[in-house]
Parts: C-alpha cells; structure tokens; sequence
C-alpha cells in the first residue's frame, strides 16, 4: 500500500466516524427538540441538571449538521478523489479553525479584563473590610485556607490596610508559615514558592539532558 492509499483510507475512516458521531448528535438534537420530556424520561429522573439538555437541542443539531456535512465532503471527496468536494472540506475546517482562534483570543481578552475588574473590586475590600467586617472576613479565610493562597495577588494586598494597622503591621497568618507574619516573612513565603517552581524546573530538564 502506497503513501497516497494509505492517506486516502485513513481520511475515509476518520470522516466517516465524523459522519457517524455527527448523525448521532443530530438525531439526539432533533429528538430533544421534538419530544424533551420522553428524553428525560430515558435517561433518568427529571432533574434539574438534566433539563438542561432540552435548552441545547438547537445545539447539538447546529453542531450535528455541521459534523455530518464535514464527514460527507471529507468522506466522498477522498474515494472520489474529488478535488471540488475536497477543497469544501477545507475550507469548512479552515473557517472552524479561524473562529476557535477568534473565540480563544476574545475569551483571553475578556478573561484578562474581567481579572482587572475583580482586583479593582477585590482589593479595596481586601485593604478596607478584612478583620472589620465578619463576613467579610469569614469568607476570606476559607477562601485562603482551601485555595493555599494570600490575598487576591499576594501579600501585598494588606499592606496598609485595616488589618495591617491594627495587627501592629502584620499579615493574616495565611500569608507566612512563622508565627509572627510581618513582612520579611510573608515574601520569604513567596520566594520559597518560586525556588520550589525554579528547583522543579530543572528536575524536569536535567533528565531531558541526560
């Protein structure tokens, strides 16, 4: 078998389980549109979690279209050798490919937009209400204490502020591991995490190296 066939049978495959998983999700699309509650009924009790699936039929038939349509191109374009039907399934893949790049670069975007919101909202709370306010601070100290952290960026988010000044300018104990958490301790803290990032770094290369 040549280079070219053995190409041309895997595509024939690979579109062809596309087709297949595409026809499925269009088939369950249809069937949640049409008739949510029989669906429901087959896969379980009514639940919240599950009458969510008859808010994505539309969905999963959008999605199932456009699976069965690439299957059908990939799939026929291969064993006809057809360079038409071919060049369709291109150019569908493509446009996929540029809008995943789309999405990604605005999720990014709007990601690194919403962290600037959340710190301008975070942090005078952070500097003005822990240790005022008892909810306020109950909150953010299981906040801390599960997720292993300090603040919303680091230790530096107290400095200066209610807590700080009424501690004798020492941080929450969260942010070192002595006892008395002044600031030489709580960036001692943070230099251990990055020596053991650094340490671990080069644990990894030099078995690569070997």
């Amino acid at each position: 078998m040549g280079c070219f066939t053995f190409v041309k049978v895997m595509m024939i495959l690979f579109n062809l389980f596309i087709f297949i998983a595409g026809g499925a999700l269009l088939g369950v699309g249809i069937w949640v549109s049409v008739d949510g509650s029989s669906f429901i009924r087959v896969i379980g009790p009514v639940s919240s979690e599950a009458m969510q699936f008859v808010n994505v039929g539309y969905f999963c038939i959008a999605i199932g279209a456009v699976l069965v349509l690439l299957g059908f191109l990939g799939c026929c374009g291969a064993q006809k050798e057809s360079k038409c039907l071919l060049i369709l399934f291109f150019a569908i893949v493509l446009i996929i490919f540029i809008a995943e790049i789309a999405a990604a670069v605005v999720a990014l975007v709007y990601s690194s937009f919403a962290e600037s919101l959340l710190r301008a909202w975070v942090t005078p709370v952070l500097k003005n209400d822990y240790g005022r306010k008892d909810d306020v601070t109950g909150i953010w100290n299981t906040t801390m204490s599960e997720l292993k952290c300090c603040g919303f960026t680091n230790y530096t988010d107290f400095s200066g502020s209610y807590y700080f000044t009424k501690h004798n300018q020492t941080f929450p104990p969260f942010c070192c591991n002595s006892t008395i958490c002044n600031e030489a301790a709580a960036a001692k803290s943070d230099i251990q995490i990055a020596a053991m990032v650094v340490s671990m770094y080069l644990y990894c290369k030099i078995d690569s190296k070997e």
